[in-house]
C-alpha cells in the first residue's frame, strides 16, 4: 500500500513518521527546498536562531513522546528564565503568569482542541540545538520517501484510490493521501474533487509574523532584566510587540559574553533589524548598534480560527469519510502550536492506515 503525505511541515513529517513506523509505503512530497514549514533554526558562531517557533508548553506530551520515538529524548530542554513583564509605554511591570505567551500566539487555547490544551503556567521547553533538531530526526528517519520540490497540482480519484498531478506534469498514484498543507491550499485541492464543504476552510485567516534576532555583546545589555522578556501593551505605540531574552529563556542560546534577543514587529516599513534594535534601545537601555541582526517575514503565519471552525472541520472530515482514504492534517484545522501539529499529523497516519490496511 502507498499513502502520500503532502506537505512536509511539523503534520506532514510527523503523519509519516506514524505511517512508517507501521509499516506502510509512504512517500512525504513538499514543493520547497526545505522540510519543516515555520521551523527554521539557523545555527551561527555559537548563536542559536529561531525563525518560527522557538519552543512548545512543557505540558504538552505529544512532541515529546515523537522525539523520544525518533531518538532524541535526551535532547529536551526546559525553559530557565520564567516570568515576564509588560511594556506599558512608559515603563515594564510585572505580568500575571501565562499571559506572555497567549500575547505572543506562541501556543494558546483555541476553540479546536480544547480538551488537549494544557496549561500555560508550566513554562515552555524546546531542543538542545533548536526546534530543527525534531525536524532533522524526522527527515533521517524517512529517508527517500521524502521528496522536496515535488509541488502537488491537483489530486483526482483512479483506479488504486488517488492520483496527484504535480508541477511539471508527473503524477503519482496512490492508496490513501494526507493533506498536511494550509486551510487554503486544503480548501483549493478538495474543492476540486467536488467536496463543496471545503470551501468553508478558507475562512481560516492566516496572520503574518516578523521577528527579528539580535545579537549583542553581553555589555551592551543591562543585567537588571527581568523573566524571559516582555510584552507591548496594545495602546503602548510600539512597534515591537514582544521580546525575547532568547540567550536566558533556553540554555546555550549565546555564546559566553553575548546576548541573543528576539523582538515580534507588528506591520512596518523600512530597515527592520534597525527599528527593532531603535526600540528596544529605548525600552531596555541597551547601548550601541548590534553585532548582528537576522530577520524572519512569514506573509502567512498564525492561522486565526473563525467561530465554528470546529464544526466546519468536522464536517468536512465527515464528506472525506466517504471518499477513497483522504485526511486532512495541520495547523489550518486542529490547532496551532508545534505539539498540536505532530497531533494532528500522527492521528490523520493512523485514520488513512486504518482504512487503507482495512
Amino acid at each position: 500500500m502507498t499513502v502520500a503525505v503532502v506537505g512536509a511541515g511539523l503534520a506532514g513529517l510527523s503523519a509519516g513518521w506514524e505511517l512508517n513506523h507501521a509499516g506502510a509505503d509512504v512517500v512525504v512530497l513538499d514543493a520547497g527546498r526545505q522540510p519543516g514549514g515555520m521551523i527554521v533554526t539557523e545555527r551561527r558562531d555559537g548563536f542559536i536562531v529561531e525563525g518560527g517557533p522557538d519552543g512548545f508548553l512543557a505540558a504538552e506530551p505529544d512532541i515529546q513522546e515523537l522525539a523520544r520515538e525518533v531518538g532524541i529524548g535526551e535532547r529536551l530542554v526546559d525553559q530557565v528564565a520564567r516570568g515576564a513583564t509588560v511594556w506599558t509605554g512608559r515603563r515594564l511591570e510585572p505580568l500575571a503568569v501565562g499571559r506572555a505567551a497567549e500575547v505572543l500566539g506562541i501556543q494558546g487555547r483555541w476553540d479546536v482542541g480544547a480538551q488537549h490544551a494544557a496549561p500555560l503556567h508550566g513554562g515552555f521547553t524546546t531542543f538542545t540545538t533548536g526546534m530543527a533538531d525534531v525536524v532533522e530526526a524526522l527527515v533521517t528517519c524517512l529517508g527517500p520517501r521524502l521528496r522536496t520540490t515535488q509541488g502537488v497540482t491537483a489530486v483526482a480519484p483512479s483506479a488504486r484510490g488517488w492520483r496527484l498531478s504535480f508541477t511539471g506534469g508527473s503524477s503519482l498514484d496512490a492508496e490513501g493521501v494526507i493533506l498536511a498543507v494550509p486551510a487554503w491550499v486544503a480548501a483549493r485541492l478538495l474543492a476540486g474533487l467536488g467536496v463543496s464543504a471545503a470551501r468553508s476552510l478558507d475562512t481560516v485567516v492566516y496572520a503574518p509574523s516578523v521577528t527579528v534576532s539580535l545579537a549583542y555583546r553581553a555589555d551592551q545589555v543591562p543585567q537588571t532584566l527581568e523573566g524571559a522578556g516582555f510584552v507591548a501593551a496594545p495602546d503602548s505605540g510600539s512597534a515591537v510587540r514582544a521580546c525575547t531574552y532568547a540567550w536566558r529563556k533556553y540554555p546555550n542560546r549565546a555564546p559566553d559574553g553575548y546576548a541573543l534577543l528576539r523582538a515580534f514587529l507588528g506591520p512596518v516599513d523600512g530597515d527592520l533589524g534597525a527599528i527593532a534594535h531603535a526600540e528596544l534601545a529605548a525600552i531596555l537601555g541597551i547601548e550601541r548598534t548590534p553585532v548582528w541582526s537576522r530577520a524572519f517575514h512569514w506573509p502567512r503565519g498564525l492561522p486565526r480560527y473563525p467561530r465554528g471552525h470546529a464544526e466546519r472541520v468536522a464536517a468536512v472530515r465527515e464528506r472525506l469519510a466517504r471518499l477513497a482514504p483522504l485526511a486532512i492534517a495541520g495547523a489550518g484545522f486542529d490547532g496551532a502550536g508545534v505539539s498540536a501539529c505532530v497531533r494532528s499529523g500522527r492521528a490523520a497516519g493512523r485514520r488513512v492506515l486504518e482504512r487503507v490496511s482495512g
